[in-house]
């Protein structure tokens, strides 16, 4: 998985996935749509210091939020 959420590239350090935010990615927010993805499934979206909270409430009234995660501490579940 790219972590770095730049398909084709291997930017020098991951960004913030909020809509034109080039900021480096200091959190990240683990989440699954239960109508699409098995209970255990986790997609991730990363967040600077500036998007955290705007993104984890658009996930979070959803009801899609299952975790957040500084990005140093982030270890990506075993298939």
């Amino acid at each position: 998985m790219n972590i770095l959420n730049v398909p084709g590239s291997e930017p020098s350090s991951p960004i913030c996935s909020a809509k034109g935010c080039r900021a480096d990615a200091v959190w990240v927010l683990a989440w699954n749509n239960p109508k699409l993805h098995t209970p255990e499934r986790r997609k991730t979206w990363l967040a600077c210091e500036e998007h955290r909270e705007h993104l984890s409430q658009f996930l979070g009234v959803r009801g899609f939020l299952k975790d957040v995660v500084k990005l140093e501490d982030w270890e990506e579940p075993a298939p």
